[in-house]
């Protein structure tokens, strides 16, 4: 009997597989094999999640960048708005005092996303940024042809119908930059553009209170 169950136990483990020298795993009595092809898709798979998270990080990282650009820009255009203008000395100095804690905060925010470029890239981008530091530098000149000038610009930049000519020779320059410098450039010509709006406003409404007065001293007189 005893000569029996030992023949049968060898009968048993001659009949098993034998397990392969790579690419398996053991699950009990069952052998369940891994391929290469697998294992790759698998990587890849993992690869592209991690990619999405990759682009959202950015993404996030760029917003932030141009939300710091505007509370700067806000903060300034508080500081130099009429309101500012037509308030008491104390009154003034306290508020400034404020915005320029603000400003102090907001600067101490460092965030910065780097745009990989070629080199055809990077030459269309200090050829963009000359072209508009001309203009910016003429500003106080000639107002209303800057005004103009700048127009044309972000005429070129954008998708929408312009309201009025566009730079052709720009338009090149920008194509050849980077998407993510594309939108960087436009949002600064988008943020000259309503400064300027915002010095003209200035400019009319001061015009206009010293019309007012000059009324009001003619009429005095008669």
């Amino acid at each position: 009997m005893a000569q029996a169950k030992i023949s049968a136990k060898a009968s048993e483990g001659a009949q098993q597989p034998q397990q392969p020298h790579s690419g398996g795993q053991l699950r009990g009595r069952f052998y369940r094999s891994t391929s290469m092809a697998d294992r790759s898709s698998r990587l890849l798979e993992n690869l592209d999640q991690l990619e999405l998270r990759v682009e959202a990080f950015r993404d996030a990282a760029s917003a932030m960048e141009q939300e710091k650009e505007t509370l700067l820009e806000m903060i300034h255009n508080i500081q130099n708005s009429q309101d500012m203008r037509h308030i008491s000395e104390g009154e003034r100095e306290e508020l400034n005092l404020t915005a320029n804690r603000l400003m102090g905060r907001t600067l101490t925010v460092e965030v910065s996303v780097e745009t990989i470029r070629n080199a055809q890239q990077q030459e269309s981008l200090l050829h963009a940024t000359k072209m508009i530091d001309e203009i910016v530098n003429k500003l106080l000149d000639d107002l209303e042809d800057a005004k103009i000038r700048l127009m044309s610009l972000y005429g070129a930049c954008t998708s929408d119908v312009p309201a009025g000519p566009i730079d052709q020779k720009f338009q090149s320059v920008v194509i050849g930059c980077a998407i993510e410098d594309q939108k960087k450039i436009k949002r600064r010509l988008e943020t000259l553009l309503r400064n300027l709006e915002n010095s003209e406003k200035s400019i009319t409404l001061l015009e206009h209170q010293k019309s007012s007065v000059r009324q009001s001293c003619i009429s005095k007189q008669d």
